[in-house]
């Protein structure tokens, strides 16, 4: 391929490399702050387009490590790891505690929610229906409020716990 692809393909591949790496570890260690998720998943876009241009720059070369028994190992442990991570399903013990807990709040009662909330469901009520969400019994679960009200369980609950 000509040097003018080389000149640049390579160089965009490390560079997004680099940006790649760098979000992909302080997220590993929960340091997300800033736009360090948004950054890791749309530039990554950069990266594919930066290792394919390398690889149609340096076509023969890519090709040669398919001669090496090295080379193909890691290449196929590579292949099955990606195939294990796309297609094998999670397990469904484990799971986050923190969606857990948001399906529980979602459906439970109102005054149950109320509760954890420190508030009355009369004061609630009255606080959802300023905002024009409208609570026919305080029963109700925040999942049947949203859905009666056509909002999302989040935008109930950030008025009940505000």
């Amino acid at each position: 391929m000509s040097t003018s692809m080389k000149s640049w393909a390579t160089p965009l591949a490390i560079g997004s490399f680099i940006i790649l790496a760098v979000t992909g570890l302080l997220m590993f260690f929960k340091i997300e702050g800033g736009y360090i998720k948004p950054v890791h998943e749309w530039l990554s876009w950069l990266m594919v387009a930066g290792v394919v241009l390398h690889t149609v720059a340096n076509w023969k070369a890519f090709l040669s490590y398919f001669s090496k028994i090295p080379a193909v190992s890691i290449i196929s442990v590579g292949i099955v790891v990606t195939a294990l991570a796309v297609f094998m399903p999670a397990s469904r013990e484990g799971g986050n505690p923190k969606m857990k807990m948001m399906k529980a709040i979602e459906s439970a009662r109102l005054e149950t929610v109320a509760e954890l909330a420190g508030k009355e469901s009369e004061e609630i009520v009255t606080t959802l229906e300023k905002k024009g969400i409208s609570v026919s019994d305080p029963s109700m679960t925040i999942r049947q409020i949203a859905k009666q009200n056509q909002k999302k369980e989040m935008e109930v609950l950030g008025l009940v716990f505000r």
